[in-house]
């Protein structure tokens, strides 16, 4: 089983950046891919980012390429969203996902979900 923990959320004002925290324990030796995704009120659940467990593969949603960046520490078992320019649609309930197979951001391929956290960005 893998548990994952987020962190970081919150409010910030258009402009501004926020660094989002995904703690993974359990067992991490059988993830390959961790993602992001989020979900705004009345609006399907976006497939943000990506990146593969080994190697420098990572896959962006168009709606935030530029913008976001994921990485990873495996010495920490941390997966981060780094959030910069943020607008009024980033705004959504960002979760953090784990999958046993190498894949993008279609989150029918992540099995393990964490509890999700709230970023709203005020315009």
């Amino acid at each position: 089983q893998v548990q994952l923990v987020e962190s970081g959320g919150g409010s910030v004002q258009a402009g501004g950046s926020l660094r989002l925290s995904c703690a993974v324990s359990g067992d991490t030796a059988s993830i390959n891919t961790m993602g992001w995704f989020r979900q705004a009120p009345g609006k399907e659940r976006e497939g943000v980012a990506a990146i593969w467990t080994t190697g420098d593969i990572t896959y962006y949603a168009d709606s935030v390429k530029g913008r976001f960046t994921i990485s990873r520490d495996n010495a920490k078992n941390t997966v981060y969203l780094q959030m910069n320019t943020l607008k009024a649609d980033d705004t959504a309930i960002y979760t953090c996902a784990a999958s046993r197979v190498y894949c993008g951001t279609n989150g029918e391929f992540f099995q393990n979900w964490g509890q999700g956290t709230q970023v709203t960005v005020s315009s």
